[in-house]
């Protein structure tokens, strides 16, 4: 128990996944979430594990709260763990859409990640380790009309994590790109996803959120060479699918 971690979008679903299955491995967690009461119920959770808790509750599309983490980062002490996970989504054609929560999806997926890496690159560095993981999306691999910025949000995440693991990986440091499928988490329960029918995606194309925390972990631990990690065989095959697709669109 000695590492510390920094989660955000961490009340629920993979983050809090994520918060619980680092626990044994953590003295301390910085953890991040807009739902301040889910975040404390989550907190004390893991104060029974023996892990202090540090709550940060808003909206990290707020540069101010942004700044407010970056100073817990250097008051708490040195992150070894960061868990890029906060992120939302909308539903419906981009000509029709709400610019500014448009706007406000690349800030948080996007600006945030990018500020938050660069706020715990230090410290790892001068452990010589650390493990940043940024929570991406399958939905990275398929330009998909009516969530076109969703997509290309979370493709930039792909991209950037492949460069920086190639910048980190003398010096100790893993990065992960996480990108999940349709994972079971309050995600498309919100309010600007109210239009997407979560009965049309077959059963067998769900995961939990645990299933994809633990593969995460487990892909770390083992090593190698692995920055784009897609939990689940099937999600592969349909991410070198869309690959192999893209390519042949290539002039």
């Amino acid at each position: 128990m000695s590492e510390i971690a920094l989660i955000t979008g961490a009340s629920a679903g993979i983050g809090k996944a994520f918060a619980l299955q680092l626990a044994p491995r953590c003295k301390a967690m910085i953890l991040v979430s807009r739902d301040a009461s889910k975040l404390n119920v989550l907190a004390q959770q893991l104060q029974d594990l023996g892990v202090r808790c540090v709550c940060i509750a808003g909206d990290l599309t707020d540069p101010l709260l942004v700044s407010e983490v970056v100073e817990a980062i250097r008051q708490q002490g040195p992150v070894s763990i960061l868990v890029n996970n906060a992120g939302f989504s909308t539903h419906g054609l981009f000509a029709e859409s709400d610019i500014d929560a448009q706007q406000k999806m690349v800030n948080l997926h996007c600006n945030t990640s990018l500020a938050l890496c660069r706020a715990v690159l230090p410290y790892m560095r001068q452990m010589g380790r650390g493990q940043i993981i940024n929570v991406a999306s399958l939905g990275s691999f398929f330009p998909m009309k009516k969530t076109v910025v969703y997509g290309a949000s979370k493709a930039f995440l792909v991209a950037y994590s492949q460069g920086l693991a190639a910048e980190m990986q003398r010096e100790g440091i893993r990065v992960q790109c996480l990108c999940p499928g349709y994972t079971h988490t309050e995600f498309h329960d919100r309010a600007e996803l109210s239009n997407f029918d979560k009965t049309a995606v077959p059963d067998s194309l769900w995961s939990s959120s645990e299933q994809v925390v633990a593969e995460s972990l487990r892909a770390l631990d083992q090593g190698g060479n692995v920055v784009t990690l897609i939990p689940g065989e099937s999600n592969v095959a349909s991410a070198r699918s869309a690959i192999a697709g893209f390519s042949e669109q290539l002039a």
